[in-house]
Protein backbone atom coordinates (compact mmCIF):
# COMPACT_ATOMS: atom_id res chain seq x y z
CA UNK A 1 0.00 0.00 0.00
CA UNK A 2 1.63 3.63 -1.14
CA UNK A 3 2.30 5.68 1.68
CA UNK A 4 -0.31 8.13 1.27
CA UNK A 5 -3.13 5.66 1.29
CA UNK A 6 -1.49 3.96 4.17
CA UNK A 7 -1.53 7.37 6.07
CA UNK A 8 -5.05 8.21 5.22
CA UNK A 9 -6.23 5.05 6.48
CA UNK A 10 -4.48 5.60 10.03
CA UNK A 11 -6.06 9.03 9.79
CA UNK A 12 -9.16 7.99 9.19
CA UNK A 13 -9.14 5.07 11.71
CA UNK A 14 -7.50 7.38 14.48
CA UNK A 15 -10.23 9.90 13.97
CA UNK A 16 -13.05 7.09 14.37
CA UNK A 17 -11.28 5.90 17.45
CA UNK A 18 -10.63 9.44 19.14
CA UNK A 19 -13.67 10.81 18.44
CA UNK A 20 -15.74 8.21 20.16
CA UNK A 21 -17.02 9.07 23.58
CA UNK A 22 -14.18 7.19 26.22
CA UNK A 23 -12.46 7.63 29.35
CA UNK A 24 -10.46 10.40 27.57
CA UNK A 25 -13.61 12.44 26.30
CA UNK A 26 -15.28 12.09 29.66
CA UNK A 27 -11.91 13.17 31.53
CA UNK A 28 -11.99 15.99 29.41
CA UNK A 29 -15.48 16.59 30.04
CA UNK A 30 -15.15 16.54 33.79
CA UNK A 31 -12.02 19.55 33.67
CA UNK A 32 -14.66 21.73 31.00
CA UNK A 33 -17.50 21.45 33.52
CA UNK A 34 -15.54 21.57 36.99
CA UNK A 35 -12.49 23.59 36.17
CA UNK A 36 -11.50 25.67 33.08
CA UNK A 37 -10.55 26.32 29.88
CA UNK A 38 -6.64 26.23 30.95
CA UNK A 39 -7.03 23.23 33.04
CA UNK A 40 -8.66 21.02 30.39
CA UNK A 41 -5.87 22.36 27.88
CA UNK A 42 -3.54 21.17 29.99
CA UNK A 43 -5.52 17.78 30.68
CA UNK A 44 -5.40 17.76 26.30
CA UNK A 45 -2.06 17.95 26.15
CA UNK A 46 -1.33 14.85 28.89
CA UNK A 47 -4.12 12.98 26.86
CA UNK A 48 -1.65 13.03 23.84
CA UNK A 49 1.09 12.76 25.67
CA UNK A 50 -0.06 9.26 26.59
CA UNK A 51 -0.16 8.60 23.03
CA UNK A 52 3.44 9.29 23.06
CA UNK A 53 4.19 6.17 24.94
CA UNK A 54 1.50 3.85 22.86
CA UNK A 55 3.42 4.28 19.96
CA UNK A 56 6.94 4.26 21.48
CA UNK A 57 5.96 0.77 22.80
CA UNK A 58 4.32 -0.25 19.24
CA UNK A 59 7.61 1.04 17.50
CA UNK A 60 9.41 -1.49 19.57
CA UNK A 61 7.76 -4.68 19.88
CA UNK A 62 7.16 -4.11 23.37
CA UNK A 63 3.00 -3.72 22.49
CA UNK A 64 2.80 -7.61 20.78
CA UNK A 65 4.73 -8.23 24.07
CA UNK A 66 1.78 -6.79 26.75
CA UNK A 67 -0.77 -8.03 24.24
CA UNK A 68 0.65 -11.99 23.97
CA UNK A 69 1.87 -12.12 27.86
CA UNK A 70 -1.63 -12.90 29.76
CA UNK A 71 -0.05 -11.82 33.00
CA UNK A 72 1.46 -8.37 32.16
CA UNK A 73 -2.07 -7.55 29.95
CA UNK A 74 -3.86 -8.52 33.33
CA UNK A 75 -1.48 -6.46 35.45
CA UNK A 76 -2.32 -3.41 33.29
CA UNK A 77 -6.14 -3.69 32.68
CA UNK A 78 -6.31 -4.29 36.81
CA UNK A 79 -4.46 -1.42 37.12
CA UNK A 80 -6.52 0.59 34.33
CA UNK A 81 -9.56 -0.37 36.35
CA UNK A 82 -8.20 1.10 39.45
CA UNK A 83 -7.98 4.47 37.68
CA UNK A 84 -11.07 4.52 35.97
CA UNK A 85 -12.41 3.74 39.03
CA UNK A 86 -11.14 6.48 40.94
CA UNK A 87 -11.92 8.59 38.03
CA UNK A 88 -15.54 7.74 38.33
CA UNK A 89 -15.86 8.20 42.02
CA UNK A 90 -14.84 11.96 41.90
CA UNK A 91 -16.93 12.29 38.50
CA UNK A 92 -19.71 10.36 40.60
CA UNK A 93 -19.88 12.82 43.65
CA UNK A 94 -20.85 16.21 41.37
CA UNK A 95 -22.89 18.15 43.44
CA UNK A 96 -25.90 20.39 42.06
CA UNK A 97 -24.17 23.96 41.82
CA UNK A 98 -25.40 26.43 43.99
CA UNK A 99 -28.83 28.31 43.04
CA UNK A 100 -26.98 31.72 43.74
CA UNK A 101 -23.70 30.90 41.60
CA UNK A 102 -25.97 29.87 38.59
CA UNK A 103 -28.35 32.87 38.70
CA UNK A 104 -25.12 35.16 38.40
CA UNK A 105 -24.00 33.45 35.34
CA UNK A 106 -28.15 33.35 34.02
CA UNK A 107 -27.83 37.19 35.06
CA UNK A 108 -24.93 37.87 32.52
CA UNK A 109 -25.45 35.55 30.03
CA UNK A 110 -27.25 37.68 26.84
CA UNK A 111 -24.08 40.15 27.87
CA UNK A 112 -21.22 40.61 25.84
CA UNK A 113 -18.94 39.76 28.78
CA UNK A 114 -21.10 36.71 29.03
CA UNK A 115 -20.58 35.18 32.89
CA UNK A 116 -17.58 36.44 33.03
CA UNK A 117 -18.19 37.69 36.96
CA UNK A 118 -20.64 34.33 37.63
CA UNK A 119 -17.89 31.88 36.62
CA UNK A 120 -15.16 33.45 38.22
CA UNK A 121 -17.43 32.79 41.40
CA UNK A 122 -17.58 29.64 40.39
CA UNK A 123 -14.42 28.70 39.50
CA UNK A 124 -13.23 29.80 42.76
CA UNK A 125 -15.80 27.98 44.70
CA UNK A 126 -13.79 24.81 43.97
CA UNK A 127 -10.25 24.22 44.71
CA UNK A 128 -8.65 23.86 41.02
CA UNK A 129 -5.96 21.85 40.21
CA UNK A 130 -2.39 22.62 38.95
CA UNK A 131 -1.52 22.25 35.46
CA UNK A 132 1.03 19.86 36.38
CA UNK A 133 -1.77 17.63 37.52
CA UNK A 134 -4.32 18.22 35.23
CA UNK A 135 -1.46 16.84 32.54
CA UNK A 136 -0.69 14.00 34.97
CA UNK A 137 -4.64 12.97 34.89
CA UNK A 138 -4.41 13.00 31.26
CA UNK A 139 -1.35 11.04 31.02
CA UNK A 140 -2.81 8.22 33.08
CA UNK A 141 -5.70 8.21 31.85
CA UNK A 142 -4.80 7.65 28.38
CA UNK A 143 -1.79 5.93 29.19
CA UNK A 144 -3.55 3.08 31.04
CA UNK A 145 -6.20 2.39 28.54
CA UNK A 146 -6.05 -1.43 27.50
CA UNK A 147 -8.29 -0.37 24.70
CA UNK A 148 -5.34 1.97 23.14
CA UNK A 149 -3.04 -0.21 24.02
CA UNK A 150 -5.02 -2.80 21.82
CA UNK A 151 -5.46 -0.32 19.05
CA UNK A 152 -2.32 1.17 18.63
CA UNK A 153 -0.69 -2.91 18.93
CA UNK A 154 -3.33 -3.74 16.08
CA UNK A 155 -2.39 -0.39 13.84
CA UNK A 156 1.17 -0.98 13.73
CA UNK A 157 1.59 -4.46 12.93
CA UNK A 158 -1.75 -4.66 10.65
CA UNK A 159 -2.61 -1.69 9.15
CA UNK A 160 1.39 -0.60 9.05
CA UNK A 161 2.53 -2.74 6.64
CA UNK A 162 5.86 -4.40 8.10
CA UNK A 163 7.87 -2.99 5.88
CA UNK A 164 7.26 0.23 6.06
CA UNK A 165 10.41 2.39 6.85
CA UNK A 166 10.76 3.63 10.80
CA UNK A 167 11.62 7.07 9.68
CA UNK A 168 7.49 7.03 8.10
CA UNK A 169 6.58 4.48 10.95
CA UNK A 170 7.77 7.72 13.25
CA UNK A 171 6.41 10.60 11.27
CA UNK A 172 3.00 8.25 11.65
CA UNK A 173 3.16 8.26 15.68
CA UNK A 174 3.88 11.94 15.51
CA UNK A 175 0.98 12.56 13.53
CA UNK A 176 -0.98 10.62 15.96
CA UNK A 177 -0.01 12.57 19.18
CA UNK A 178 -0.45 15.62 17.26
CA UNK A 179 -3.94 14.58 16.01
CA UNK A 180 -5.21 13.51 19.39
CA UNK A 181 -3.79 16.64 21.20
CA UNK A 182 -5.70 18.77 18.59
CA UNK A 183 -8.57 17.17 18.86
CA UNK A 184 -9.16 17.17 22.96
CA UNK A 185 -8.01 20.79 22.66
CA UNK A 186 -10.58 21.82 20.26
CA UNK A 187 -13.24 20.29 22.42
CA UNK A 188 -11.86 21.96 25.24
CA UNK A 189 -11.98 25.14 23.80
CA UNK A 190 -15.76 24.16 22.40
CA UNK A 191 -16.47 23.08 26.08
CA UNK A 192 -16.00 25.85 27.97
CA UNK A 193 -17.41 28.43 25.10
CA UNK A 194 -18.93 30.83 27.77
CA UNK A 195 -22.24 29.59 26.67
CA UNK A 196 -21.51 26.01 26.78
CA UNK A 197 -20.12 26.37 29.78
CA UNK A 198 -23.14 27.88 31.41
CA UNK A 199 -24.98 24.99 30.74
CA UNK A 200 -22.25 22.86 31.49
CA UNK A 201 -22.03 24.45 35.11
CA UNK A 202 -25.94 24.15 36.20
CA UNK A 203 -26.68 20.93 34.48
CA UNK A 204 -23.16 19.57 33.95
CA UNK A 205 -23.25 18.04 37.00
CA UNK A 206 -25.18 15.47 35.48
CA UNK A 207 -23.21 14.94 32.36
CA UNK A 208 -20.20 14.10 35.28
CA UNK A 209 -22.24 11.49 37.14
CA UNK A 210 -23.25 9.80 33.87
CA UNK A 211 -19.24 9.69 32.84
CA UNK A 212 -18.70 8.66 35.76
CA UNK A 213 -21.05 5.41 35.35
CA UNK A 214 -19.38 5.16 31.64
CA UNK A 215 -16.11 4.78 33.59
CA UNK A 216 -17.22 2.72 36.36
CA UNK A 217 -18.49 0.31 34.10
CA UNK A 218 -15.41 0.40 31.87
CA UNK A 219 -13.65 -0.60 34.82
CA UNK A 220 -16.04 -3.63 35.66
CA UNK A 221 -16.01 -4.61 31.96
CA UNK A 222 -11.94 -4.56 31.73
CA UNK A 223 -12.48 -7.19 35.59
CA UNK A 224 -14.94 -9.42 33.86
CA UNK A 225 -12.83 -9.71 30.72
CA UNK A 226 -10.19 -11.32 33.16
CA UNK A 227 -12.76 -13.91 34.87
CA UNK A 228 -14.33 -14.87 31.26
Amino acid sequence: MPALEQFLLIAMVHFLAVASPGPDFALILKQSIRYNRRIAIYTSFGIAAGIIVHVTYSLVGIGLLIASDERLFTALKYIAASYFCYIAWHCLRAKKPDNDLSGSVSKDVNDSTVSSGGAAKFETAIKTPSAKSAFLNGFLINALNVKATLFFVSLFSVVIAPETLLSIKIAYGAYLVAATGAWFCFLSYMLTQDRVRYVLQRKGYILDRVMGIILLLLAIQLVLSDLQ
